[in-house]
């Protein structure tokens, strides 16, 4: 399923299976997981775009065959996350924060991904999968579970933890949450009594409307939902030293606050792509404690539709493609 144009539907197409290169692997896919960065690309809110582009960054994949210098047995078992490329020498590389590389490369982005039933990866960016996971439960924990770990991580230990926008990353980071000891209040759109629901049945202290004031003073929140219009709603709902956590590539523009709802050194924070170690942490974290995403699975055939429902809000969970 290919993108050509921004603002277009994505179209099937049969092409030839691609070859490895030095250093990376052909995977054949066994699930991708749709993801709401995967709209961001679609309706053209993503600069510079690889065109025609092969969506998809929640890979679950078999190895086929390497190319020079991967030495993945075929038939091992891989996932494939957004971070696809890295220089490996920048101060940015060299300095544990390459997530920030000026010449990375993501996938489904700049290099093509798995809405497709083979992929070409780098080897270095491919992770092991918790075997506790069948392939359509394991794609989510690619992008929504990494995204949602580093988000968390940056939440610095809250006690008390807000999340603004119940989907994919949101109901896998309360599972952690709520393992580590952690109360969670969900935010949601006004109305939106099955997302309610469904952070309340994760474990959640409390859920409610993005506008409602919060029923206890924050530690941190994390804002999921792409509107910036969400910034100063945290901001009023957490603590003096509390942290307001950015989890999405792309956002809505933040409107004018008071510097009254700054002050007091509560702060906010963004959050940019993932490193490998967070894909390391977190699988294996997901492993241990036995994260079960909510899913719901679809043919490879039918991405325009699952777009269309992450897009309206229909899904609860994470969607993913099955070829």
């Amino acid at each position: 399923m290919r993108l050509h144009d921004p603002g277009t539907s994505l179209v099937l197409e049969r092409r030839p299976v691609p070859a490895p290169g030095p250093g990376q692997v052909l995977l054949k896919v066994r699930a991708c997981g749709v993801c709401r960065t995967d709209l961001h690309l679609i309706d053209g809110e993503l600069p510079n775009p690889k065109l025609p582009v092969v969506p998809g960054h929640e890979i679950v994949g078999t190895v086929v065959s390497c190319g020079e210098g991967a030495n993945h047995r075929p038939g091992t078992r891989l996932g494939v996350p957004w971070l696809g490329y890295t220089c490996g020498k920048c101060q940015f590389c060299s300095g544990g924060q390459e997530n920030l590389c000026d010449r990375a490369a993501f996938t489904g982005y700049q290099l093509d991904g798995g809405y497709a039933e083979h992929v070409v990866a780098d080897a270095r960016y491919c992770f092991e999968l918790p075997s506790t996971l069948d392939d359509a439960h394991a794609a989510p924990l690619l992008c929504a579970g990494l995204i949602g770990y580093r988000s968390w991580r940056m939440a610095d230990g809250a006690k008390r933890l807000g999340i603004y926008g119940f989907g994919a990353a949101a109901h896998l980071v309360t599972q952690v949450a709520t393992h580590k000891g952690q109360e969670v209040f969900a935010f949601t759109r006004a109305g939106d009594v099955t997302a309610q629901r469904f952070a309340m049945g994760l474990g959640a202290q409390w859920a409610g409307a993005s506008e409602d004031r919060s029923p206890a003073l924050l530690d941190a929140a994390i804002i999921f939902a792409p509107s910036g219009a969400l910034v100063p709603l945290a901001l009023r709902a957490v603590r003096k030293g509390g942290r307001v956590v950015c989890g999405g590539i792309h956002m809505s523009d933040i409107p004018a606050l008071p510097y009254s709802l700054l002050w007091g050194e509560r702060s906010i924070h963004s959050v940019a792509n993932l490193t490998r170690r967070d894909g390391h942490e977190f699988l294996a974290l997901a492993g241990e404690i036995g994260i079960q995403p909510s899913i719901t699975t679809l043919p490879l055939a039918r991405a325009n539709e699952a777009l269309d429902r992450l897009r309206n809000g229909a899904l609860s969970g994470a969607a993913v493609l099955i070829p």
